[in-house]
Order: C-alpha cells, then sequence, then structure tokens
C-alpha cells in the first residue's frame, strides 16, 4: 500500500508503540495515587510534558506555562475556546479553520460575539491582514498554524507579537495540528493531536500560556490542576512522548517529494495546483479537472493508493474551505490532497502520477 494521506492520520512509529507497551506494564499505577507506583506515572507525565514544551519551541526560546493532556484536538479547541472567560467583543478568525475550531466559534457567535472570519485569498499579507483587523474591543484572535488541506502557513510568532502590541489583552488561539513539530509556535492557547505526528490516536494537548486562566469542561476527581479531570492514559502519553522525541521533519525530502509530484502533475492536462509557495511542502492539494474527487480517489484505491478529497473530517464532502484559497466551486470538486511523512519516497510519487493519468485519461473519454 503506498499512503499519502498523512494529514489525516499517520502511522504509529515504533518508538510509540514500544512506548505504549512498555508504559502497560511498568507504568500502570494510577497517577493520582500517592504509592509507587503512582508516583512512577506521574513522573512519565512530568517528562512528557517537558518533551512537549521543547517540540514547541523548535530550538527557540522554551515557552512558558502549562501543558494539558486531552484526548486530541478537538477536546483541546473545545477546552481553549469555550474554557476562556471571554468579554464580549470582536473574535478575529480564518475561513480556512477546522471544523473543531469554526463550529465553537460558530456557538461564541450565537451567544453575541461579533466575528469576522478572514479569508486567505483577499490579501498577499494575511498576518498582517490578521493583526491589523484587531483593535480595542477584539477579545480573541483564534487561527491554524498549518491549513490541513492546502499547507497553508502563518507564522505564528509574528501573528502573536502583532496582535499582543496592538491590544495585550487580546488572546490568541493557535490550532496546530499541522504544525507542530515542522514550525515555531506562539501563542496563548496552542492545541495539539497526537495521531498527526505518529503517536496513537486519542491522545493530544493543549498549551496553556503562563498567565492565562481556563475554566475547566470536566468536574470530576480534579486532575491536571483541575482543569482536565479524568484518570490520565499513561500509556497513550508516553507514546506521544517518545513520537515527539523520534519526529524529524524533513524539510528537504518533502521539498524534493514535491518537486516531483508537480512536475510529474504538470505532464497531464488540465490540472491546477491549488498549494502555492506559502504551504508546506508535505502537503499539496491540485484538481484533476474533469474528474470528480470520489471517482479519482476510488480508481487510486484501486492501486492500493491512499489519498484524500480534503479534511477527512468532511467524509469525502467538497470542501468549504478551498474557497477561501480563491479555488472554484468545480476545482474544489475535483479537489485531491497528497500528505506525506518522512516514509514516502520519490517512486511512490511517480507511481501516483503514473496512475493519475491513467485514470484521468481514461474517464474523460
Amino acid at each position: 500500500m503506498i499512503y499519502l494521506d498523512n494529514a489525516a492520520t499517520t502511522k504509529p512509529c515504533g518508538e510509540c508503540k514500544k512506548a505504549v507497551c512498555e508504559a502497560m506494564e511498568n507504568y500502570f499505577g494510577n497517577a493520582s495515587s500517592l504509592h509507587k507506583a503512582g508516583t512512577a506515572s506521574l513522573t512519565l507525565i512530568s517528562r512528557a510534558r517537558t518533551a512537549f514544551l521543547r517540540g514547541m519551541s523548535l530550538g527557540n526560546a522554551p515557552l512558558s506555562g502549562t501543558v494539558l493532556f486531552t484526548s486530541g484536538a478537538t477536546e483541546s479547541n473545545n477546552t481553549a475556546l469555550l474554557g476562556l472567560n471571554l468579554r464580549r467583543g470582536k473574535i478575529i478568525t480564518t475561513a480556512i479553520e477546522h471544523p473543531s475550531q469554526a463550529r465553537v466559534i460558530d456557538k461564541l457567535e450565537k451567544n453575541g460575539h461579533e466575528v469576522l472570519r478572514l479569508a486567505p485569498k483577499d490579501f498577499d499579507d494575511f498576518e498582517g491582514a490578521v493583526i491589523d483587523a484587531v483593535d480595542e474591543n477584539t477579545s480573541l484572535v483564534s487561527c491554524m498554524a498549518v491549513n490541513n488541506e492546502t499547507g497553508f502557513c502563518i507564522d505564528t510568532r509574528r501573528l502573536y507579537k502583532g496582535v499582543k502590541a496592538k491590544n495585550s489583552k487580546t488572546f490568541v488561539h493557535i490550532d496546530a495540528v499541522q504544525g507542530f513539530l515542522k514550525i515555531p509556535l506562539d501563542g496563548d492557547l496552542i492545541s495539539v493531536s497526537g495521531h498527526k505526528i505518529h503517536a496513537t490516536k486519542g491522545i493530544g494537548a493543549l498549551y496553556i500560556k503562563k498567565g492565562v486562566t481556563l475554566l475547566p469542561l470536566l468536574m470530576g476527581g480534579g486532575q491536571q490542576n483541575d482543569l482536565r479531570s479524568g484518570t490520565e492514559p499513561v500509556e497513550l502519553i508516553a507514546g506521544f512522548e517518545a513520537a515527539i522525541n523520534a519526529y524529524s521533519y524533513k524539510r528537504g525530502l518533502f521539498d524534493s517529494l514535491k518537486a516531483l509530484l508537480l512536475e510529474r502533475l504538470s505532464e497531464i492536462p488540465d490540472i491546477k495546483i491549488n498549494s502555492d509557495e506559502k504551504c508546506l511542502p508535505n502537503i499539496v492539494n491540485f484538481s484533476v479537472r474533469g474528474v470528480r474527487s470520489e471517482i479519482m480517489l476510488h480508481s487510486l484505491e484501486e492501486a492500493d493508493i491512499c489519498v484524500s478529497s480534503g479534511s477527512a473530517c468532511s467524509k469525502g464532502k467538497t470542501s468549504g474551505v478551498l474557497s477561501a484559497f480563491g479555488v472554484s466551486d468545480s476545482d474544489a470538486d475535483c479537489a485531491i490532497r497528497v500528505s506525506m511523512c518522512a516514509e514516502n519516497t520519490e517512486s511512490e510519487i511517480a507511481l501516483l502520477c503514473e496512475k493519475i493519468a491513467s485514470a484521468a485519461k481514461k474517464i474523460r473519454r
């Protein structure tokens, strides 16, 4: 099988699987227990928090704050956005957000907040446009670091600094699901998911900058400083830590694979590339005009090649996000997303393009 749908989920790495199994065997104690087994689990969780903070900075000065382990990015986004005791005011977000963020913003809008949604197609300098929109009434800026459908990348450090310069009281939330361990991050609240970096599903994290106060969504035993009650999944946290330590974003490899992909796609008639130079190279979105995404996906599946038509959460529906990048409805209906990991090879990319060319020729007759 050729797997090119890594933006949807990644295969757990060997280090993660080993760490999960070892934790099941040796760190099964409840981290809230006062005995030796509980203390060992608590120590492992503390070590994982340190690894997470180190991964967020990518060699820059480490961020200062709390790490809350969650079940994944959906919980992290909901905890961040609903846990803030926001004053009534303006919320600035984008038109390219994941549903786990966008639907929460919709809820806040229904509750009386003014919401401004900006689209990349409308601005040459997108970070600058977001910063410019901040005023004295802006209570929150919330956006993703890297778009999951095109790879469009936002400089979150520049964004954070610029927003705080305009209004120091404005909270900045970053959905870093696709950006974690790939780009340096900054924000008051930063959401991350484990299964995008070769950890298991069911584990994620929320970074909370020092001084930011959240109200808990879950009530119970008061674990994790009373912010997220429930017994900590030590095994999943151990796997998450191992995946963080093992992860390497091979930018040079992805640049080469993307260059090859674009070269081979250029040889196929009527291909429209939807990922530009502002996008990280591990995600490439393009449209095979005249061939609906669903039909192309099934054709590639017959060749044992896994790609997607966009966000896995849309379950095959035409993306509404692509229009915010200036992609027409007809091109969005034909969109394919190729998302790569470090295990992918040039031969896989070449075979993918060969199968796309043959399928397009056959279907367009």
